[in-house]
């Protein structure tokens, strides 16, 4: 099923001499609940690719369409409510609100929307993310690893029908880097989220089922990893 539409996107910031082309028509579909790696060096347009897809970095020309809807032909309004309950972002450094604590932190985005925590789903995330026993416990309080499982759990809180990770093991050393993206799929599985991780090492790139290859901001590969 085609859950993701992108459609000749192109971004280019700057004009005239410093002018840089970071998307260049770029058109692709990504299906319902799969796990989809996208890699390139640094400055490919990888990360620029996941924000347009995300609704943070407006396209300067091109559609992105979700489950069949124009994502940026929304009221900034409608794209920021969007952005909350249907984007779940990760990115490399964890960005959590250091005087809140864990619980606090993830569900953070749910009180900014004016909503009622659901308590079931807090202490199931909590479980999954092997964060039980910390839920008092302070940023500074939790190692590298798992204040970005906080992170996870933060773009959780809200059943995303999308999690976009922007090289999300980056900051982290090889153990941890593993045990993130096998939590990542372990979400992607269980609540069948559609999953897309931005990464340079091909070994993370490898677990995903299908990979997309990006280089001056085209597309160079698209290879089903397995079927």
């Amino acid at each position: 099923m085609e859950f993701l539409k992108v459609e000749n996107l192109c971004k280019v910031y700057g004009k005239g001499e410093n002018k840089v082309t970071a998307l260049d028509n770029i058109s692709l579909t990504i299906e319902k609940g799969g796990f989809t790696s996208i890699i390139g060096s640094s400055g490919s347009g990888k990360s620029t690719l996941l924000h347009a897809i995300a609704g943070v970095d407006v396209p300067t020309s091109g559609k992105v369409y979700l489950e069949g809807q124009d994502v940026y032909a929304q009221s900034n309004e409608k794209l920021a409510i969007f952005r909350r309950r249907q984007v779940g972002l990760i990115y490399q450094f964890h960005n959590l609100i250091p005087t809140l604590n864990v619980v606090e932190n993830i569900t953070l985005p749910i009180l900014m929307d004016k909503r009622k925590v659901n308590k079931e789903r807090l202490n199931e995330l909590l479980e999954l993310l092997g964060l039980k026993g910390r839920e008092k416990h302070l940023p500074n309080q939790l190692s590298g690893g798992q204040q970005q499982r906080v992170s996870i759990g933060r773009a959780l809180m809200n059943a995303p029908a999308v999690m976009l990770g922007d090289e999300p093991t980056g900051s982290l050393d090889s153990k941890n880097g593993h045990e993130i993206i096998k939590l990542l799929k372990e979400s992607n599985k269980k609540y069948n989220q559609t999953l897309i991780v931005v990464t340079h090492d091909e070994n993370i790139a490898l677990q995903a089922d299908r990979i997309i290859g990006i280089s001056d901001g085209k597309v160079v590969r698209d290879e089903r990893v397995r079927a």
